[in-house]
């Protein structure tokens, strides 16, 4: 197996194993919806880590340097897109059991996959990950195979979240269940939105 390819499967996994807010956002979604729509949720984020990749791979230091300064106000939006998200998921868990049937924009798995997609392109941290990266190896052959790898790990990762999310949901069929779940979410997904935006 190419060496690149396992650089990219280690990155990717190292990029996506930690349980930030778009995890908790994926997991969140299965729960409440389907798992065809938390996956793909997941092949939205997996998709925004195969581009950073791509990018980092073509640009490498240069691309760093240009996102570095925009860094800042890149969080703030980033912050200010899940804290309304996190609103909009507390208002859900406080409707009446019937009123889900009437949602005028039901999530969907293209709306999803998007949704997610746009957000965590949101992240200008990950771009400088992969760059780092990209510039530790020296500039070895092999982008497209480390790009792979990164999507692939990223969206294995990504679908083992959204099953457990679907799984969550499955358990919590009821409406104080689902209830319950949309809170809990929705305070996990605020509290991370306020984290991006303190000093590391």
């Amino acid at each position: 197996m190419s060496a690149a390819f396992l650089a990219g499967v280690t990155a990717g996994y190292g990029v996506a194993l930690p349980m930030g807010a778009i995890g908790v956002l994926i997991a969140g979604l299965s729960a409440r919806t389907s798992l065809r729509v938390g996956a793909a949720a997941g092949l939205g984020a997996a998709t925004a880590d195969g581009v950073f990749a791509a990018i980092a791979v073509a640009g490498g230091a240069a691309v760093a340097g240009v996102i570095a300064p925009i860094a800042a106000p890149l969080r703030w939006v980033a912050a200010l897109v899940l804290l309304v998200i996190a609103a909009l998921t507390a208002r859900a868990a406080f409707r009446k059991p019937g009123a889900a049937a009437v949602d005028k924009h039901p999530a969907t798995p293209w709306r999803a996959y998007a949704g997610v997609l746009g957000l965590t392109l949101l992240n200008p941290a990950t771009i400088v990950y992969f760059a780092a990266l990209v510039l530790g190896r020296g500039g070895e052959g092999g982008g497209v195979l480390f790009v792979t790898g990164v999507f692939l790990a990223s969206a294995s990762w990504q679908l083992v979240i959204a099953g457990g999310g679907s799984l969550v949901g499955r358990w919590l069929t009821g409406p104080r269940g689902r209830a319950a779940t949309a809170l809990v979410s929705s305070l996990v997904i605020a509290y991370l939105a306020v984290r991006l935006l303190l000093p590391a």
